[in-house]
This record gives structure tokens, sequence and C-alpha cells, in this order.
């Protein structure tokens, strides 16, 4: 497996990976989330053309894994993880978080952020095991504040929501 930069022509196979990945949800009564669109192509082509879009990549080079990063306030935050299910559970999600980590790193940032479902096993209890810690709300950033303010607009807040943090320094 490889970690490389997106291209233009792999941004529909990431809403793909997407709403594969998704389906998951459907197993732990969240099927709204299931069902939730994918960001759009003008979205991820926006990620992408700023080289904030990176594939974990199969034998074939075909991408079976996605991250999106921002930057917010003082960290480079991980807007989105999706692994296909046919390749879940083999560290995939994991290299990409490092090698975004590698990137923050290289680029004097001293910490990855995210937001993610407290109680789904692989979200927030996986990114414990990847080094985040859960933010208290005093800790939340303007930039955080802002993101889960979109995501209650957006009805995510019918489950619990966490602010996490990995410091890289």
């Amino acid at each position: 497996m490889r970690i490389r930069p997106v291209r233009d022509h792999e941004l529909d196979l990431l809403r793909d990976l997407e709403r594969a990945a998704g389906r998951c949800f459907r197993d732990v009564g969240m099927p709204e989330v299931a069902d939730d669109e994918p960001l759009s192509i003008e979205v991820l082509s926006g990620y992408q053309r700023a080289g904030r879009a990176r594939v974990a990549v199969d034998a074939t080079d075909r991408p079976i894994a996605y991250l999106l990063v921002e930057p917010v306030d003082d960290a480079l935050h991980v807007a989105q993880v999706s692994v296909h299910p046919d390749h879940a559970r083999r560290g995939i999600g994991r290299r990409l978080l490092e090698d975004a980590a590698d990137r923050a790193v290289a680029d004097g940032v001293p910490a990855l952020t995210l937001t993610t479902f407290a109680d789904v096993p692989w979200n927030a209890p996986y990114y414990v095991r990847c080094g985040f810690r859960i933010l208290q709300e005093s800790e939340w950033t303007p930039g955080l504040r802002a993101i889960r303010r979109r995501e209650a607009a957006h009805g995510l807040d019918r489950w619990p929501r966490v602010c996490m943090r990995r410091d890289l320094r």
C-alpha cells in the first residue's frame, strides 16, 4: 500500500469510497449518517488542488482510502478519513493519519485535530488509540467551535460528538 496525492480523475472514486465506508453506520443505528451524501466534486477538488487530499492505493494504484486535511487555527484539521470496508482493519486509516502527521511536522504545525462521534468504535475510541485525546469544551479553538456549529446545523448532534487533538511536538 502506498499513499500519494489525489489525482483529478479520482474525485468520483472518493465519493464512492465515502458511500461504501459510510454503510457501516447503519449497523450502529445511524442510518442518517450512512445515507448522508459525500462531499461534492467541487469541494473535493478544492482539497485536491490545495494539496490537502491524499489516498492510500492498492497494488494496481486504485484508491482504497482517503484523507482530507485543512488548516484550522494552530493545527492541521483532519476533515475526513474514509477506508473502503473491503480494506478495513488493516491499519490503512492509521497510515493516512501518520502521513498527515508527518506532513504537519514538516510544515511546523504542532498538532492534528478532528471532530468525530464519541461512541462509535471506529471513531473516538479508534482515534484515542492513534494518539488523539478528547478536548474539553474549554479547550476548543475558535475554528473547532465553528466546525462544531456547522456539524450541529447539519444534524450530527443527534449523537454525541467530540473534538480531539494529537500534539505532534
